[in-house]
């Protein structure tokens, strides 16, 4: 899945700085399929360009993400703790769901399948959302795979503490930041939950996705701060190549007046997320 991951990358950055314009596909499927394959490519580049034309607010909004996971970070012993100790009172099937969905080969058998239906029936929406979701799982998994080699930080199950690390360890045992199933599952839900008004059913959605995260909270193999950290990058990832998109399909999500913002809130005894719609 690396090795997969890493080709991806390198031919989405080789892509992104190859000739941006091109023809809107013909009704055969073969055709629609090549101009979303190239902007699955072009999306992933996009989005790792981003920050190279980022100003003041962009940065702002980094810095605060930064300072959110640092603050999270310092009460990661009595949190994680506090969600291990939950983890009976879950049901057997949301713990499963959890292990299970998070995973990058049954993300990819997900987001594929969303793919080729909208292909098959010829769908618009259905094949800018597949585009999206795939394009936004490869980008923020790649990016989590080498942030985890990188970082090197001890996983709660090697019983070494949360300010352990050891950058480019092999083990398993440090690769906990950031958590990758919540990464890929919440990128999953994100990208799905901008085509509803609705701020129930994105409320819903959300939840859904936060799940697998969280069970690895429950298994001990994340700290809380991995969880944060990976739910920031789903967000900054799918907005930015549904920016892309926006300027290749008709079919657009983020121009709707119901906007969805994060923003963290720091205070005397309060730490939080308010999401609003």
């Amino acid at each position: 899945m690396k090795k997969i991951l890493f080709v991806l990358a390198f031919l989405a950055f080789s892509n992104s700085f190859s000739q941006d314009s091109i023809m809107v596909p013909s009704e055969k499927r073969w055709d629609m399929f090549k101009y979303d394959f190239v902007n699955m490519f072009k999306g992933v580049g996009y989005s790792y360009a981003r920050p190279f034309h980022w100003q003041g607010k962009q940065w702002a909004q980094f810095g605060g993400v930064v300072a959110g996971t640092a603050a999270v970070y310092l009460i990661d012993d009595d949190t994680s703790r506090f969600i291990r100790l939950q983890k009976e009172g879950v049901p057997e099937v949301i713990r499963s769901y959890g292990t299970f969905y998070g995973s990058p080969e049954n993300n990819y058998l997900v987001t594929s399948g969303v793919y080729l239906t909208g292909l098959i029936a010829k769908n618009k929406k259905l094949r800018r959302t597949g585009v999206l979701l795939i394009a936004s799982a490869t980008s923020a998994g790649f990016l989590q795979q080498v942030l985890k080699s990188a970082v090197g930080r001890a996983r709660p199950v090697a019983m070494l503490g949360k300010d352990t690390f050891d950058p480019f360890n092999s083990s398993r045992n440090f690769h906990s930041f950031p958590s990758g199933h919540a990464l890929l599952a919440f990128t999953n839900a994100y990208a799905i939950g901008k085509q509803f008004k609705s701020p129930w059913a994105k409320a819903g959605i959300y939840t859904v996705g936060a799940i697998p995260g969280l069970s690895r909270i429950w298994d001990g193999q994340h700290w809380l701060s991995d969880f944060v950290f990976a739910i920031a990058i789903s967000v900054a990832t799918v907005e930015s190549i549904d920016k892309y998109l926006d300027r290749k399909y008709n079919e657009k999500y983020n121009n709707q007046d119901k906007r969805t913002s994060w923003n963290l809130n720091f205070g005397p005894g309060t730490l939080g997320v308010t999401v609003n719609f």
